[in-house]
């Protein structure tokens, strides 16, 4: 096995604004919508989710509701003017607003905004 990371599945009870979201509100174009299981276009590693239903059979852990942050999708902006704007602009299409854009500590300015199953995702850009 090559340790390196080809797609990210996202497993989801609610796969239509999970869809919507992902595809409307952060722009990723639909490559393969199969109803149950929606890859999208992104360079580098795969993105998609999936009804949670189509795994049962894999384990019963799969029914099993999620409670809490399960993941994190980071996006890089190009700068700290692209971090605020682009932070507006996802609000302003239903993304849910985590926390508005800030200087870290760690030399980033990042802001965090939520996915409809309540995932937080972050956008930065790297402080010079």
């Amino acid at each position: 096995m090559k340790a390196k990371i080809n797609m990210i599945g996202i497993f989801t009870d609610n796969i239509e604004p999970m869809k919507k979201f992902y595809h409307e509100v952060l722009g990723f174009e639909i490559s393969n919508d199969l109803g149950e299981y929606v890859e999208f276009k992104n360079e580098g590693v795969r993105l998609a989710i999936c009804l949670k239903t189509v795994m049962y059979n894999m384990d019963d852990d799969y029914k099993v509701k999620a409670k809490g942050q399960r993941f994190e999708l980071a996006f890089e902006c190009e700068s700290v003017e692209d971090v605020d704007a682009t932070y507006q602009q996802l609000i302003a299409k239903g993304a849910v607003q985590v926390h508005s854009p800030e200087n870290m500590p760690w030399g980033q300015r990042t802001a965090m905004f939520a996915d409809p199953d309540g995932n937080y995702h972050e956008i930065f850009v790297t402080l010079d």
